[in-house]
């Protein structure tokens, strides 16, 4: 069935009933998309910028969905609605780097304002900071200015565990790199424990069966060799030179290596002489 276009606007321009019906159902139309747009407004009310309050303490746990911390943050009155933070979380990634622990936040502020200061490090009190690529003993350094002891970190270290399907008692290349915020009276094992369940929560989806039947500790050390040689640009050739000498059983022949066993870092020359460290990388 065919409409005859120029039929129909000769009967509206005959008839005012006809114009004046045709013009009805336009208000109607437009009434209720703005009613739909403006309920969809309604439903996620956000405070207007300039209206922040005092700062209150904001504790996030660790594994704390954007849901869960919209509903925290409307509940202590930093937002107006949960879902108007929700909205944001989703559309940011960095709200997936929002550290658990302590955040001093201020109240009643728009929701993109409240995920700025849950992402700024001045704002979280008694921080340690995970940086990508560290080795524990730099790690361990942080957590020691943090103010936890020598001898009290050192025997957590050697009590706690990554998990189970990597079968190793070292947790070197474990301790998840985020920002960390605890409480002044927590202890060395609670504090590794944080890194660690980051780590599980972050590689939970990992699929670790390989054609090439490496174990899933040997892929983590084959991925720490990829991010210490090169830039995420270069990560597959990098693991191809890792994966050929592998095959061939011949030494990986690489600088941070040796650095690695020397406990060093930097544009270091590698002498013979470093290259008889007994090591087993």
């Amino acid at each position: 069935m065919r409409f005859n276009t120029a039929s129909l606007k000769q009967s509206l321009e005959r008839s005012p009933l006809l114009r004046l019906l045709a013009a009805g159902i336009l208000i109607v139309f437009i009434t209720l998309l703005l009613r739909e747009a403006n309920s969809g407004a309604q439903s996620a009310p956000d405070y207007e910028v300039g209206s922040a309050g005092q700062e209150v303490i904001v504790e996030i746990l660790s594994g704390e969905s954007g849901s869960e911390i919209g509903r925290k943050l409307e509940s202590l009155s930093v937002v107006k609605s949960s879902a108007a933070f929700f909205r944001v979380a989703v559309a940011d990634s960095r709200s997936q780097r929002i550290a658990p622990g302590e955040h001093r936040i201020e109240t009643r502020i728009p929701a993109r304002v409240a995920l700025e200061q849950l992402l700024d490090p001045s704002r979280i009190p008694n921080l340690i900071v995970v940086k990508d690529g560290q080795r524990l003993s730099e790690i361990s350094e942080s957590i020691i200015n943090f103010g936890i002891g020598k001898v009290e970190l050192e025997k957590s270290i050697r009590n706690v565990f990554p998990p189970e399907m990597f079968k190793s008692k070292n947790i070197e290349g474990f301790l998840y790199p985020a920002q960390y915020s605890f409480n002044k009276s927590v202890d060395s094992d609670e504090i590794l424990s944080a890194m660690l369940n980051r780590f599980v929560s972050a590689t939970k989806d990992i699929n670790w069966s390989n054609e090439r039947d490496f174990t899933p500790f040997e892929i983590m050390v084959i991925a720490s060799l990829v991010q210490t040689e090169g830039t995420p640009d270069v990560f597959g050739k990098v693991s191809r030179v890792i994966y050929n000498r592998l095959e061939k059983r011949m030494p990986l022949q690489f600088d941070s290596t040796v650095h690695y066993a020397l406990e060093r870092r930097g544009e270091i020359r590698v002498s013979l002489v470093d290259t008889k460290v007994k090591n087993r990388y």
